[in-house]
């Protein structure tokens, strides 16, 4: 199979010399980082190339490296089903510069783009409708940022008194250090399960 791959990984990187940043077998799939700029072309190429035929998009997601200029990884996972042969795609891509959609090749990348759009703030240029999919209405962020703060900025309650979802500051009533899984509001006045092992001799 590593074989294989690796001869198809020498057919796309000859084909698509000048679009392919680098290229690897890894765990048994091929790996390929592209320029953010020929998404659309690459894409096109791995779907109608008979000696591909990456037909079937499985995942769009993110990656976040902020200490990175361009912070954003976009990963696209491909599956042949005729040739039994998987291929992920990598690209790079900052805060404000835009990656082509995939919409008008596949549609399932219509949701895909919107979650990474929601979780992470990237942008694909020519989405049909590119909002938000898996948060709220005027949620603030992208809570899978790494610089996302871990309680977010608001928590949402029912109000009984006003009978309707209110937004309030976040209020931690326990510092994480400190909590007790099986007693949240009070500190554990009784020796945990399995804790008692710890004890022993040779402790």
């Amino acid at each position: 199979m590593s074989e294989r791959l690796k001869e198809l990984g020498e057919h796309i990187s000859a084909q698509l010399d000048s679009a392919i940043r680098d290229w690897s077998v890894d765990v048994g799939e091929l790996n390929i980082t592209i320029h953010s700029d020929r998404v659309v072309e690459v894409i096109k190429f791995l779907r109608d190339d008979r000696a591909c035929r990456f037909t079937t998009l499985i995942d769009i997601c993110g990656v976040d490296y902020p200490q990175r200029s361009e912070r954003f990884e976009v990963v696209y996972h491909l599956l042949s089903m005729p040739l039994n042969h998987r291929i992920r795609i990598k690209t790079s891509t900052d805060e404000e510069t835009p990656v082509a959609s995939l919409s008008d090749i596949f549609p399932v990348a219509n949701w895909f783009e919107r979650e990474a759009f929601d979780m992470y703030g990237i942008v694909f240029s020519g989405h049909p409708d590119l909002r938000r999919i898996l948060t709220d209405y005027g949620f603030n962020g992208h809570p899978l940022r790494k610089d996302f703060p871990l309680s977010g900025h608001v928590e949402v309650r029912w109000d009984e008194e006003e009978k309707r979802v209110v937004y309030e500051p976040v209020e931690l009533i326990q510092e994480y250090r400190d909590f007790d899984f099986l007693s949240p509001w009070e500190g554990a006045k009784y020796v945990i399960p399995g804790d008692e092992k710890a004890k022993g001799e040779g402790a």
